[in-house]
Formats: structure tokens, C-alpha cells, sequence
């Protein structure tokens, strides 16, 4: 009888710990869609959410950097058709993206529209120097003119250039390069940035994600244009209201990620190459791949950027997007900073360049359960060019340049990380949850495991005994 007992107990056992063992196991999916269900729930852009509270108004700061590089040998190039000379001057920084979205309205289809305000604060402390600083450039006005202007009316622009005792290249202040200043050949404000303070972005109407989680911030217009298939560059959650991008929830890291830049008004892909921990936190790290800039005769997408064949000889120049139609003519070209992924004609032909993945590169590093971005830097270069000219003189005598030149204004980086005191915030709502989570489902298929293998074992052994006659 003792013996039956004993043997029942261990069955008993046995099947507890099978129950607990699979009880762990049935943690797993049920746990995974508990916790997706969740982040969907809070990722929508929904009055009350985290995502919402985040994505109106950041408090993690978001700057922007500015490196300007000087022309130390101006002379030269003018009389000479010398390569030019630079070296970069910086960082000065501006803290951006302080401002709330504005207009924000909902509507019945699960959209919400919004206005984007545009602000730049100076930021001493975090900048080499002053706004006031003096910086030899190439003359934005001069350089712009010279394409702007039909080749029959160089000759009026020769004359205004002289008018003013100008030159192709000029020196101003930092703020005046950046922000605008009224420039006496075009009589009219001049500024690589110019207009930005109290002007607006948008209007952007993106999707909330109420009614499917996967397109949440997916853009359905942007100013007025429609049905635009890729993820508005001005959520980003947990460090909102930056160039970089929020992503639906539980990220693949096989597939790359598309992001809107108005930069260049176009999707934009970044490809997974790695994980990386950011204040404890594991994080999917995208970066830009070579083929976005890559000539068009490479990456046919670029071919509507390819409009000049001198400058860009015969499209078969990498690393350079001409974006002058969104700048109203003006001969602005994009690339990464220092020509990074660029073709190396474009660095033979400007001296001091030094291109590096390290600081040049643009990257995003995601949470992949939230699908939250956590810290980005979105750095590019912006170039103007100029070229020879059989009317314009510049100086007392001709340019003896006979070739287009893209010539490096600035380069910035627009960047943000995630704080401490967000980063114990994400922790201990979301990621102390998962590991307590993961710990009792370790925990309930350990112990049912070893339970169950004893007890079977034991009630093995308790049977070949009483089969052999043996009382326990």
C-alpha cells in the first residue's frame, strides 16, 4: 500500500511538473502577443498615448551641428583656377525641434494633420565659437546668380558683380551664412537656411495607426500631395520631431526601413548591420547604404537628380544629388560630408577632405519591440557649384577654370539620444517587464522539467521494484 503511494505521489509529481514545464512554454506566444498588444496600443498616435504624448512635444533636445568650410585660398582659385583649399570650422550648434506641432487636427479616418514650426537656438556652451565669427565662403549670391542667370545676361551680372567690388568667394559671419543676410547683387536676403525661423514644415497628414498598427505615421499627404508611401520623417517618438523615424512594432532586422527626408523629397531606405546597447537598452543600428547616392548610370532612382551633364559627367558622378529644382535654381547639390560614398573626382578636384564611416555616416538605432527610435544622427553636406564663364570676370582678369566645380559649403548633423532619465523610464515600464516575463517562463519550464524528469524517473524505479518484489 506503501508502496502504491509512493509510486501515485511520484505520477502525481510527475504530471505537476509536466503542467508547470508546459504552463512556461504557453508563456511564450501568450506572453509575445500580451506585450505587442500593449505597444501597439500605447505606439498609436492617439490623444493619451506614450506615442502621442512624445510625437506632439519632445523634452529630449534635438541639435543641430554646423561645420563650414573655409576657403584658404581664395585668390588663387579666382586668378589661378587653383583646386580649392578648405578646412571645416565648427561644430556651431543650434538646439531645433523645441517647438510643439501646431494645427494638429483628427480625423475620421484615422489620420491626423499637423504643421511643423521651424526654430534654431544658439548654442554657446556646445559650439567652437560665436555666431559672429568670420568665415571665408564661396559668395552664395554670386554662385547662384551664375547658374540662375541665362548665359545672354552674364554680361548684366559681370557688371553687377563689379558694381559691388564682389568676387566669387566672400567672408561673413556664421550667422549670416546660415541664417540670411541681404546680399547687394540680387537685393534680397541670402542664407543657406534662410527663411527657417517662424516658418512651418507641412502640412503633413499621417496615419495614427488606430485601425492598422503597421502604418502608423505612414504619410497621406504632404503638402496636398497624396497617397506618399513612405514614414513621416517627423515622428520619432521617444526623441520626437526629428529627421529620423518611428517604425511600427517588433521590427525585422532582414528588412530595411524607409523614412521620408525633405531634404530631398524622397523615401529613404537604412539597412540593418547590427545590434548595439544604448543605456542598457538593445537597439537595431540602421545606416544609410551606398547605393542612395550612388551615380544614376548605378542606382537608376537617382536619374531625376542628374540634370546637368557638365557638372555631372554624363551622370556618372556618385555621391551628389542635384536638388536645385526644390531650391528655386539655385545650383545646390546634396551629398554625406566630405564626400563620403562619393566618387573620388569630386574630392580630386577640392583639397582638405577627409571622409570617415565613423562621422560622416547617418544612422538610426531602433528598440525593436516598440519600434522606437532611440538616438540618430542624420548628417549631409550641402555644395554649390561654379564653373568657367567667358563673361564673367570676377576680378580684374578671367578665371583660367575651365571645369564645373562642387565646391563644400557646410556639412551638418542633425542629432538626439535618448536621456537617462527616459532611458530608466523605457526600462522599467518596458523592458523589466519583459525580463520578469522571461524569468518566470524560464523559471516555470525549469522546474517543471526537473520535477517531471525526477518524478519519472522515481516512479520508474519504485515499479521495477515492486515488480521485482521489493518494498520500498
Amino acid at each position: 500500500m506503501a508502496c502504491c503511494n509512493t509510486r501515485n505521489g511520484l505520477i502525481a509529481g510527475a504530471v505537476l511538473g509536466a503542467l508547470l514545464a508546459v504552463l512556461g512554454g504557453i508563456l511564450i506566444p501568450v506572453g509575445d502577443s500580451i506585450i505587442t498588444s500593449t505597444v501597439s496600443k500605447e505606439a498609436v498616435l492617439e490623444n493619451g498615448t506614450t506615442a502621442y504624448e512624445n510625437w506632439i512635444s519632445t523634452a529630449v533636445p534635438v541639435y543641430r551641428q554646423f561645420w563650414i568650410f573655409e576657403v584658404k585660398n581664395p585668390v588663387q582659385v579666382v586668378e589661378n583656377g587653383s583646386i580649392p583649399q578648405v578646412t571645416e570650422k565648427g561644430p556651431y550648434t543650434y538646439r531645433i525641434r523645441y517647438l510643439p506641432k501646431e494645427n494638429v487636427t483628427e480625423h475620421s479616418n484615422n489620420t491626423i494633420a499637423f504643421l511643423l514650426p521651424a526654430g534654431a537656438i544658439f548654442e554657446p556652451l556646445l559650439s567652437v565659437g560665436l555666431e559672429e565669427d568670420s568665415v571665408t565662403i564661396l559668395n552664395l549670391a554670386v554662385a547662384g546668380a551664375y547658374s540662375m542667370f541665362p548665359e545672354r545676361l552674364h554680361p548684366i551680372l559681370n557688371f553687377l558683380i563689379k558694381q559691388n567690388n564682389a568676387s566669387l568667394f566672400q567672408t561673413r559671419s556664421v550667422k549670416e551664412i546660415l541664417w540670411g543676410y541681404r546680399d547687394p547683387i540680387v537685393n534680397q536676403e541670402v542664407g543657406l537656411f534662410f527663411p527657417y525661423n517662424g516658418t512651418y514644415d507641412g502640412y503633413y497628414n499621417v496615419f495614427t495607426g488606430k485601425d492598422d498598427i503597421s502604418k502608423v505615421a505612414l504619410i497621406d499627404r504632404w503638402q496636398g500631395e497624396q497617397n506618399l508611401s513612405f514614414w513621416n520623417d517627423s515622428y520619432c517618438d521617444m526623441i520626437n520631431g526629428t529627421d529620423a523615424s518611428s517604425f511600427p512594432p517588433s521590427l525585422d532586422k532582414d528588412k530595411s526601413l524607409f523614412f521620408f527626408s525633405s531634404d530631398i523629397c524622397r523615401s529613404v531606405s537604412a539597412e540593418f548591420t547590427g545590434t548595439v546597447n544604448l543605456k542598457g537598452i538593445k537597439m537595431y543600428h540602421y545606416m544609410l547604404p551606398e547605393l542612395l547616392l550612388a551615380a544614376p548610370s548605378v542606382n537608376p532612382d537617382n536619374k531625376c537628380y542628374c540634370k546637368n551633364m557638365d557638372v555631372t559627367r554624363n551622370c556618372t558622378l556618385g555621391g551628389v544629388l542635384d536638388i536645385s529644382s526644390c531650391r528655386g535654381g539655385m545650383p545646390i547639390y546634396i551629398s554625406l560630408p566630405h564626400f563620403f560614398h562619393g566618387s573620388e573626382e569630386l574630392r580630386d578636384l577640392v583639397s582638405g577632405l577627409s571622409p570617415s564611416e565613423e562621422h560622416h555616416s547617418t544612422y538610426l538605432d531602433v528598440e525593436p519591440i516598440t519600434g522606437f527610435t532611440m538616438s540618430f544622427a542624420k548628417r549631409l553636406q550641402i555644395n554649390m557649384m561654379y564653373g568657367p564663364s567667358k563673361t564673367i570676370t570676377y576680378v580684374e582678369k578671367p578665371s583660367v577654370k575651365t571645369f564645373y566645380t562642387l565646391l563644400p559649403v557646410v556639412w551638418l548633423n542633425e542629432t538626439a539620444i535618448l536621456d537617462d532619465e527616459t532611458a530608466d523610464m523605457f526600462k522599467a515600464e518596458v523592458t523589466s517587464r519583459i525580463r520578469m516575463l522571461e524569468a518566470v517562463r524560464i523559471t516555470l519550464m525549469s522546474i517543471g522539467s526537473v520535477l517531471f524528469v525526477a518524478c519519472a524517473v522515481a516512479a520508474f524505479v519504485v515499479h521495477r521494484k515492486q515488480e521485482n518484489g521489493k518494498v520500498v
